[in-house]
């Protein structure tokens, strides 16, 4: 099964389930939908930042400090946070990603909107990411992720979620898995 034949969970403004389609679809009719965003960090703290491939379906050939994707069909946030960064990252035995926050991004035409779930997890295991997802990868201190904001074409979900998690993490705000997007 291709990636746009995969079939989503279609949820309302409030992150109710209202119905199923073809991801392609989702895409293309704009449906609001589920992705998780995991940030990665190794034993040294740092963060597991990718260039993802060109032949994805949404923003290709851009960087990102999350390793994720959409939620399927059925499947919870929780769920989909472990499965998405197994694969992307090829490992397995991964401990359970931990929510921090969750809120409603609006790719302004590109896919629509989704709801996005973000977590954390740290990986002490040898990762081996996936080619199909993932064109280059490498582990950034927290200061060498911020020197390349704004240099590197960067994906804007991911973006909008490490911006939110950064002001989290300023602001002390409520942790794990609530937020005033909710």
């Amino acid at each position: 099964m291709s990636a746009a034949e995969e079939i989503l969970d279609v949820v309302d403004e409030h992150d109710r389930v209202i119905g199923r389609a073809p991801r392609g679809e989702v895409y293309a009719r704009g449906l609001i939908h589920r992705c998780v965003f995991v940030r990665v960090r190794d034993a040294e703290g740092r963060v597991f930042v990718h260039r993802r491939t060109p032949t994805k379906l949404v923003f290709p050939s851009r960087y990102d400090m999350f390793v994720g994707g959409v939620v399927g069909a059925g499947e919870s946030y929780d769920e989909a946070a472990l499965r998405e960064a197994e694969e992307e990252l090829g490992v397995s035995g991964l401990p359970r990603p931990e929510p921090v926050l969750r809120f409603l991004y609006d790719s302004e035409g590109v896919a629509g909107k989704w709801w996005s779930a973000v977590y954390e997890v740290r990986c002490e295991l040898p990762v081996d990411p996936q080619v199909e997802e993932v064109a280059w990868h490498g582990f950034l201190t927290d200061g060498e992720l911020a020197e390349r904001l704004g240099s590197w074409d960067w994906v804007p979900d991911g973006l909008a979620a490490y911006e939110r998690l950064r002001a989290l993490e300023a602001g002390g705000g409520p942790r794990p898995g609530r937020s005033a997007d909710r």
